[in-house]
Order: C-alpha cells, then structure tokens, then sequence
C-alpha cells in the first residue's frame, strides 16, 4: 500500500470521526464553547499520553520542529474554537460546509510554507469537491448570522494552516503522537481560563455527548495527523471532503434531515472528483517510478 493510499484511507476515516464529533458538540446543547473544546482536547491528551507510555516514546520534540509544532497548535487551537462556535450558532450543514474550506487553505499554505508544487488536476479536484457540497448544502446565507459565519471561514483558515505546519514538522521527523500531545495539551491550557470564569455542569446526557466527542476528536486527530505525515496535502486533502457525505448521513439518522436531488448530485460529484484527484496521482507515480527506473 502506498503512502498515498495510506493517507487517504487515514484523512477519510478523519473525517468520519469530526462529522461525528461536530454531532455530539451539537447534542450537547448549550453549553459554553470553551467547555466543550476542553473536554474534546482533554480526552485526546490523556489517551495519546497513555500511547506514548506505552510506545515508550520520548516526552522532547526536535529541536528543528519546535516552531512548527508551537504553530500547529495555535493555529489548530483557534481553528477549533471556532468551528464549535459555528456548530453551536449555524445549522451543522453550513457549519461543516465553512469548515470545509480548510482543504483551500492548507493547499495555499502548503505551497509557500512547504514549496510543494500544485498542479491543476489536483486544483481542478478541490474545486469540483467544493462545488459538490455546495450542491449538498445549498447555502443561500438566509440562516447565516454574519459573526459565527465569520468564524466559521477563520475556523478553516486556522485548520488549513494547522494542517501544513503538521505536514512540515512530520517531514522534519517529529512523531505524530507527540505532535497530538503538545495540540491537546496546548488546547486544554488555552480554555481553562474561560472556563473557570464561566463554568456550566453538564446533566449526565451532557457528560455522555461530551465524552463522545472527546473520543471521536481524539480519533479524528490521530487519523489526520497519520493522513498528512504520509502523503502532502495537494494529493489527499479532496478526500477530506467525505465529511460532507458523513454528516449528511447522520443528519438523516439524528435529525431526520432528508438529502433532495441537488444533495446527491452533489454526492456524486464528491465521489467523483475522489476518483478523478486518486487516478491521476497514481498515473503520476508510474511515470515517475519508470522515469527513476530507466538507464
């Protein structure tokens, strides 16, 4: 299996985890943003603690990849918050949909950040993701309030270059696991403040949702992280769009949300372009290996 495959299967099974978890931040009603953020991030710190005890992973960074790191999380940080602020003031359908402007950024930043080169199948390919949700989520801004809106695109932007300071730190040799530790645990730190200012207790259906999102946040980090140390973002960041089809599916089974024809057009689209971004970089990569392979 070749690390573009890895990375693909890895970035999808992401996007699983974050459609489910932007679902339990939605069930968990209205609590504050910060609090659900904390339990999100604190989850995912103490399991990624207990990996690397038992990988006996050393608990120091490369000095080479400090700077990166610090930036992925504060970028990531940021980009968190405000995408729970969008979930908590949008309907999740424009949430996710602003969210998924992320892919945009991180190929923006890849290319000054990392100099990796883009070609224009792989733009092509965004681009038709993007218009496959589009069509999903049909956003016409009529439930759109223009603050959480706001954050909702910053909320992408802090994902995208988040995502490019991970791939930059992992391609300098810093391990995954310790990279989803120092974002956790940075998260965490980030958010007590405001919660001791404002702290709400969760009835006991709460706690359940926010563990909830706890584990699948934690799920969904492990799998990014793995997805964009295998492969740069201009080759897989597309499949990232299968979060759209997830959500649309757990709107069905949570919130009775039936897609119409426009939806599945647009999930064709999606899938459709997967292909289309997947087929091209393995064409690119028998030419390159018989390029390298010829006398």
């Amino acid at each position: 299996m070749t690390n573009r495959v890895k990375g693909a299967l890895c970035i999808i099974a992401a996007a699983l985890c974050f459609a489910s978890m932007s679902a339990f931040v939605r069930l968990a009603g209205e609590l504050p943003t910060f609090e659900k953020a904390f339990f999100r991030n604190f989850i995912a710190a103490v399991l990624v603690y207990i990996t690397i005890r038992v990988r006996g992973i050393p608990l120091r960074l490369h000095p080479g990849t400090r700077r990166f790191v610090l930036l992925r999380c504060v970028f990531g940080t940021a980009g968190l918050l405000l995408n729970f602020y969008a979930i908590d003031r949008l309907n999740l359908a424009d949430a996710n949909m602003l969210n998924k402007l992320s892919p945009f950024f991180a190929i923006l930043f890849s290319r000054f950040l990392l100099e990796e080169r883009i070609k224009p199948v792989q733009v092509a390919a965004v681009v038709g993701a993007f218009a496959g949700a589009l069509l999903i989520l049909k956003p016409t801004g009529a439930n759109m309030t223009l603050l959480p809106a706001v954050g909702g695109v910053f909320g992408g932007m802090g994902a995208g270059a988040a995502y490019t300071c991970l791939r930059r730190a992992t391609r300098d040799g810093e391990r995954s696991e310790l990279i989803v530790l120092c974002f956790s645990c940075f998260s965490c730190l980030v958010t007590v403040p405001f919660i001791a200012a404002d702290f709400v207790l969760p009835t006991g259906r709460q706690l359940v949702f926010l563990l909830l999102c706890g584990l699948c946040g934690a799920g969904g980090q492990f799998s990014i992280t793995a997805a964009y140390s295998f492969a740069p973002a201009r080759e897989i960041s597309v499949y990232d769009y299968t979060q759209v089809l997830f959500s649309a599916m757990l709107g069905m089974l949570l919130f009775d949300q039936l897609p119409d024809g426009y939806s599945f057009l647009g999930y064709a689209l999606i899938i459709g372009m997967a292909v289309v971004n997947f087929v091209y970089n393995n064409r690119q990569a028998r030419i390159t290996d018989r390029e390298r392979s010829a006398p």
